[in-house]
C-alpha cells in the first residue's frame, strides 16, 4: 500500500482524526497524535475573520508546538472570505487548509456553509478556486455524498474539486439530510475514489479495527477519517494501526492506562483553557471516557457538580481506585470503554 500524500507531506499512516467542533481542540489533537493518528485536523474556524477576536476563535487558531503537518479547517460560503481566512491561517501556522462542505449542523447550513454548499456546484467551484489560488499550501476538502437521497452529487463535486486543484478529498458517506443516522454509503465513496486521481479519504461509522479494514476494502480509499469513535477512546488509532499492520487485535487498554490518559487529558484541558472553561470542557470528555463503565452514570452526575481542577482529578483517581477494589473488576480491563 503506497503512502498517503497531501501535497508535499507524506503521512506516517492512513488514519486521520476528523475535525469536530468542540472536540478536536489542541489538547485532544495532541493526544490523538501520540496515540497513533497520522494527521489531526483542527476544529472548524469561521471564515469571517471579524469574529476571530472571540476567545473561542483565538483558542481554535493556536497551533504552537503541534507536530507537522498542521491542518486547519475553515467554514463559510463566500469565496473571498474563505480565501482571506485561508491566508490568515497560513500566516498563523497552518500547513494544510481544509474546507468544510460536510457539516450538517443547522446553524452552519443556514448560513449557506458546510454541506449546504453542495446545493450550488458553481459556488463550490468558485470557493475551491479562490482558496487554492490564495495560498501556497495544499487545500483539502470535506464533503458528504450529497444534499439528500434525490441529490447525491458527491461524484460531480469530487470532479470539480480535482479540477480546482484540491490536494485530497474526504467523503462522509451520508447525505446532509441523513445527519448521522442510518448506514454510511461506502459504495458512493468507492465510486468517487474510482472517478478521481487525487487521494480520497473515507469517513463515517469507522468505530473498530475490523470496521476500518472493511471500509478500506469496500471503498479503496487512501485513508480513513475517525471522528466520533475517538471521543473517549483516543487509543482507537493505535488499535486500528496495529490491526491493519498485523491482522491481530491489540489488547484493550488496561484501567491504569485509561486512568493516566484521562488524568493527562484533564491536565492539558485545564492548562489550555484555564480553570473555568477547563472544568466545563473536561466534563464531556470524562463522560465519553467512562460511557460504557458500570457505575459511571452516578459518578458523572457527581463529577459534573465539581468546580475546580484538583477536585476533578481527585474524583477520577477515586473512581478508578474504587473500581480496582471491586471483586468483579478482574484485571481492570472492565473499565475500558
Amino acid at each position: 500500500m503506497s503512502a498517503v500524500r497531501i501535497g508535499p507531506y507524506t503521512l506516517p499512516n492512513r488514519l486521520i482524526l476528523a475535525p469536530m467542533a468542540g472536540v478536536t481542540d489542541q489538547p485532544f489533537r495532541q493526544l490523538c497524535r501520540r496515540m497513533g493518528a497520522g494527521l489531526v485536523v483542527s476544529e472548524m474556524v469561521t471564515s469571517d475573520v471579524r469574529l476571530w477576536n472571540s476567545r473561542k476563535s483565538r483558542l481554535r487558531l493556536q497551533h504552537d508546538g503541534e507536530p507537522e503537518p498542521r491542518s486547519v479547517q475553515i467554514a463559510g460560503g463566500d469565496p473571498e472570505m474563505l480565501a482571506e481566512a485561508a491566508v490568515r491561517n497560513v500566516e498563523l501556522g497552518a500547513q494544510i487548509i481544509d474546507i468544510n462542505m460536510g457539516c450538517p449542523a443547522k446553524k452552519v447550513c443556514n448560513k449557506a456553509a458546510g454541506s449546504a454548499l453542495m446545493k450550488d456546484e458553481q459556488l463550490v467551484a468558485q470557493i475551491l478556486e479562490a482558496v487554492v489560488g490564495a495560498v501556497d499550501v495544499p487545500v483539502t476538502l470535506k464533503i458528504r455524498t450529497g444534499w439528500d437521497s434525490e441529490n447525491r452529487n458527491g461524484l460531480t463535486v469530487a470532479k470539480i474539486a480535482e479540477h480546482s486543484g484540491i490536494a485530497a478529498l474526504a467523503v462522509h458517506g451520508r447525505t446532509r439530510a441523513d445527519l448521522y443516522t442510518g448506514e454510511a454509503e461506502y459504495d458512493t465513496i468507492a465510486a468517487i475514489k474510482q472517478s478521481v486521481s487525487i487521494p480520497v479519504f473515507a469517513n463515517g461509522d469507522i468505530d473498530s479495527p475490523l470496521k476500518a479494514r472493511q471500509v478500506l476494502q469496500a471503498t479503496g480509499a487512501d485513508a480513513l477519517l475517525i471522528g466520533r469513535a475517538a471521543q473517549g477512546r483516543p487509543w482507537i488509532f493505535r488499535e486500528i494501526n496495529h490491526f491493519l499492520a498485523t491482522g491481530q487485535l491489540a489488547p484493550a487498554p488496561e484501567a491504569a492506562e485509561i486512568e493516566s490518559t484521562l488524568l493527562d487529558h484533564l491536565a492539558a484541558l485545564h492548562a489550555f483553557y484555564g480553570d473555568v472553561m477547563g472544568v466545563r470542557i473536561a466534563r464531556k470528555h470524562v463522560g465519553w471516557y467512562l460511557a460504557a463503565v458500570p457505575g459511571a452514570e452516578e459518578f458523572r452526575r457527581g463529577f459534573n457538580r465539581l468546580q475546580d481542577r484538583d477536585a476533578q482529578s481527585a474524583s477520577v483517581r477515586r473512581f478508578f481506585s474504587e473500581h480496582r477494589s471491586r471483586p468483579d473488576s478482574g484485571d481492570g480491563k472492565g473499565v475500558a470503554a
